[in-house]
């Protein structure tokens, strides 16, 4: 009998697949590819309230997955891509599986919507639309 030492898995990958395990922060996940995102437009769209909202982005940015940037008042929210590249490649599929998700689609095109027309969502004045951010491998 050959007796192989099992690899246990990175810590990591565990934080990592913890975070992709709640609907929530799914659906923030899907809005913020290819782009940077502030808060507000998150609360606005999900409909929750931005501490939740906040709570959320949190646990993505602790397993090293979104990224933020303040510019004044305004956090602004995109995909850090992970340095390893299974963590990186599980990411891109979950990526491309929420693109074909109908609840997915429509939180997309609300946040289309908003940059296209900012006055059809209530969010604070002088709000910063999601702006372009350089391409990434996710």
């Amino acid at each position: 009998m050959v007796c192989v030492a099992a690899r246990s898995p990175s810590p990591h990958l565990a934080g990592m697949f913890a975070a992709l395990a709640d609907t929530t922060r799914l659906r923030l996940l899907n809005l913020i590819p290819g782009r940077e995102v502030c808060v507000c437009y998150f609360v606005e769209i999900l409909q929750q309230g931005q501490p939740k909202i906040s709570r959320h982005l949190a646990y993505l940015r602790k397993a090293g997955i979104v990224t933020a940037r303040r510019e004044g008042k305004w956090m602004h929210y995109s995909i850090r891509p992970p340095a390893d590249a299974a963590q990186a490649a599980i990411l891109s599929q979950v990526l491309a599986t929420l693109r074909g998700d109908k609840k997915m689609q429509a939180d997309l095109a609300k946040l289309e919507r908003a940059c296209c027309a900012p006055q059809g969502l209530i969010v604070p004045a002088g709000a910063p639309s999601p702006a372009v951010v350089r391409a990434t491998s996710i």
